[in-house]
């Protein structure tokens, strides 16, 4: 009898991890989009791609500010290198069905037709292709505002992977991942995260551990597709996943990840005369007082730290108050609605307060 070893089928390839890593890194608290992203990549890798589809077809629902948007550009990212790699097509600009030509073209002997850019096209998809990942990222974002026209569109694309110009030129979706994201059910989604009348609304510290919750949630956005979209629609998706509502603890690495990129924008912008600045935890603390609210998740946040300290740090860079190679110190002062700038190469003198713009 031959000797039979046991094979693990739950080990990634090194590029795969490499996306999982990534995407942990900037996308809080989604795990299982995280995984269905990393899955489908791993089948396209191994070329078991299903044929003749796009590699995935995804639908993202749940609630505001929660990351549906946010982990496709760091899909694009992590693979691409520019999160800024997807064709975003916002459904809200395609309500009646003419405004498809806008993504087709108009057929030949209509008005316009040679002006008239198709930009679902084979080079607006091949455009951020490199030499090793020729991949192509499609990101259809609220697509319940869409007409009916979109939807049927959307039909042959779902499943042949082929889409029919206005010049019966074809495109090829067999190397791109498409990605829906919708806000229906999240009306009900908050409902459910609402505290009773007459309490005051904590931050969901278990939001993330609550099995029973999330169930509920996604069996209410789930549900909320099913009567908005027809079953032949519903059946060409590969995955509907809903996103959680993200809770304390979330918010908080949420908080890190934003002042990260803060970080890489002073880089970028200040190459010639770079400086560093560290945020205190008294400061992160008062960040998520001022940006949190469990309802719209972490957009609120983004805002107040645009508000609270990249508003207060182009100020003090355009009046020549930050040099080369300072270290800035952010920090707050308990019971002030104010953050503090120091620079600590100097035993800490105060630079300026942030907050004035927004009083």
């Amino acid at each position: 009898m031959p000797r039979l070893t046991i094979l693990d089928p739950s080990k990634m390839g090194r590029q795969a991890q490499d996306l999982d890593g990534h995407l942990r890194r900037f996308v809080v608290g989604q795990e299982e989009a995280i995984h269905e992203i990393v899955s489908a990549y791993q089948s396209y890798l191994a070329g078991l791609s299903p044929l003749g589809r796009p590699i995935g077809n995804f639908l993202f629902i749940g609630p505001t500010g929660s990351g549906k948007t946010r982990i496709v550009e760091a899909t694009a990212e992590s693979l691409l290198k520019d999160p800024r790699a997807v064709i975003k097509v916002d459904c809200a600009e395609f309500q009646h069905s003419h405004e498809i030509a806008k993504l087709v073209g108009s057929p030949p002997g209509y008005i316009g037709h040679r002006e008239t850019h198709a930009l679902l096209s084979q080079e607006a998809l091949n455009k951020y292709h490199t030499d090793k990942i020729k991949l192509s990222f499609v990101l259809f974002d609220e697509i319940e505002k869409a007409s009916d026209a979109l939807w049927n569109l959307l039909l042959g694309i779902l499943d042949k992977g082929v889409l029919t110009l206005g010049d019966n030129r074809k495109v090829d979706f067999s190397s791109a991942m498409l990605f829906l994201t919708s806000n229906l059910g999240a009306h009900e989604m908050s409902c459910l995260l609402a505290p009773p009348l007459g309490f005051q609304a904590p931050f969901l510290e278990d939001t993330g551990c609550n099995d029973k919750l999330a169930i509920r949630i996604s069996r209410t956005g789930i549900s909320a597709v099913r009567r908005k979209f027809t079953p032949e629609f519903i059946n060409r998706l590969d995955k509907i996943i809903t996103f959680k509502s993200l809770g304390n603890e979330e918010l908080r690495r949420i908080v890190d990840i934003e002042l990260e990129l803060v970080r890489r924008r002073i880089q970028a912008a200040s190459a010639s005369s770079p400086f560093q600045f560290n945020v205190t935890d008294s400061a992160k603390q008062f960040l998520l007082r001022e940006g949190t609210d469990v309802r719209y998740g972490a957009r609120p946040l983004k805002r107040a730290i645009e508000r609270l300290i990249v508003q207060p740090l182009s100020n003090l860079i355009a009046t020549n108050q930050i040099h080369r190679d300072d270290c800035i110190l952010v920090s707050h002062c308990e019971g002030t609605p104010l953050l503090m700038f120091f620079r600590e190469a100097k035993a800490l003198e105060v630079w300026g307060v942030a907050g004035r713009a927004a009083a």
